[in-house]
């Protein structure tokens, strides 16, 4: 019988082959490999050219992303892969809700396409609307979007 040694004992932890999942959600067509930048027209606030990039670690978050997108074409959820620093997005982070429960984050920096979830459910269209109307509610009294500044 070999002598278990500190070497082959089990400590609990495991390497997983995963790593952390983001995603994207949007009206945008694109292709895996694809860069998403700065410097598009935003999808809330007063629509200037974003200054941010967003993505969250929340598939629910996503789509809201998709469902709120501006335009008319399909909603898309991609996989994203950031190639620089994400922070906190300051809009969803303490302003709405303490923490940052949706894992809602920002970047400068691109993102790049790895995948797309193609099988996802959005939300029931009364609590969309309620969303929709929300958002125009604070676009009328002046509430601005913390990413637009």
């Amino acid at each position: 019988m070999k002598k278990e040694t500190h070497e082959n004992k089990p400590t609990g932890q495991h390497p997983t082959p995963f790593a952390q999942t983001y995603f994207h959600g949007t009206k945008a067509d694109l292709k895996v490999g694809d860069l998403i930048e700065v410097g598009f027209n935003s999808n809330f606030g007063q629509r200037k050219n974003a200054k941010y990039i967003f993505l969250t670690a929340t598939l629910d978050a996503a789509i809201w992303g998709a469902e709120l997108a501006f335009g008319e074409e399909r909603e898309r959820i991609y996989l994203v892969e950031p190639s620089g620093a994400i922070e906190d997005d300051p809009d969803l982070t303490n302003r709405k809700f303490p923490g940052n429960p949706t894992l809602s984050y920002r970047s400068k920096e691109p993102f790049r396409v790895v995948g797309e979830v193609t099988a996802w459910q959005g939300h029931p269209a009364e609590q969309l609307a309620a969303m929709k109307a929300g958002l125009e509610k604070l676009l009328k009294q002046g509430i601005d979007s913390l990413n637009d500044e």
